[in-house]
């Protein structure tokens, strides 16, 4: 592949973007990330891949869309290493699985089930999908302070959202439902599509990634006729991303890193 100006996908060069990546879904969320930011302005915007570069403590940040699902937020992953970024926060929605998380509550990722494909090119898949334990600890000490519910633990990646949802409507259904049952029984906080490949792929590139979670339903819960509301707000799991990102930023000063 000939060598390029500019990244492919996110249009971005070195010098656009920070050392410190904030990494949502959806594009319409990078803007609301950025206001967040001291002196955010938008860097570029092609395809999924919205990016907004500003300033936390000092440090230059920047906020970048992935899409949906593993593939797309691997091609943000490595195109900002590219462009000199080492550490990854991902923020976004997720659905609840264990009976406890409830519909607004935050969870933490402390590891990621490989139910998914996009990690398999960077790692064998006897390789675990871990999260950093310093940004895992940073978002957890944010999400404390700012007095919201939190759980912290394992959650599943899979690649389909309707194979989730709508798992009786797939010729292997046999498999989806019965992987599910798996997850419920091993105590899994909730199901996502990015951490997997991300967390894997930041151990390939040698970077550093965590993630946090805005539920916005348990459908576990429903199923056990629990109460509960849908929650899409999701500028709880926004602002603990920011704030996770600060008490980082501080640590690693201290650490001289």
């Amino acid at each position: 592949m000939q060598k390029l100006e500019k990244q492919f996908h996110i249009h971005c060069v070195p010098g656009d973007v920070g050392r410190y990546c904030i990494l949502p879904g959806d594009p319409g969320r990078v803007p609301a990330i950025a206001a967040l930011f001291d002196d955010a302005h938008q860097v570029a915007y092609n395809r999924e891949f919205n990016v907004w570069t500003g300033t936390l403590l000092g440090e230059k940040v920047t906020a970048c869309s992935t899409g949906i699902g593993g593939p797309s937020a691997a091609i943000a992953m490595e195109e900002l290493h590219k462009c000199g970024a080492d550490t990854f926060i991902r923020t976004g929605t997720c659905g609840g699985i264990d009976l406890n998380v409830q519909s607004g509550d935050i969870v933490v990722a402390t590891g990621a089930i490989r139910f998914e494909h996009t990690s398999l090119e960077y790692a064998p898949i006897e390789f675990p999908a871990v999260a950093d334990w310093e940004i895992t600890n940073a978002l957890v000490d944010a999400t404390k302070a700012m007095g919201y519910p939190l759980h912290i633990g394992v959650v599943q990646c899979k690649d389909s959202f309707y194979g989730q949802h709508s798992p009786d409507a797939s010729p292997v259904s046999y498999e989806l439902k019965a992987k599910w049952e798996s997850w419920k029984r091993l105590g899994v906080k909730a199901s996502e599509m990015e951490s997997a490949a991300l967390f894997v792929e930041a151990a390939a590139l040698g970077c550093r990634c965590g993630s946090c979670f805005h539920v916005i339903w348990n459908q576990e819960r429903e199923a056990a006729g629990l109460d509960q509301k849908m929650s899409e707000d999701t500028s709880t799991s926004v602002k603990v991303a920011v704030e996770g990102l600060k008490r980082l930023i501080e640590a690693d000063r201290k650490a001289g890193r």
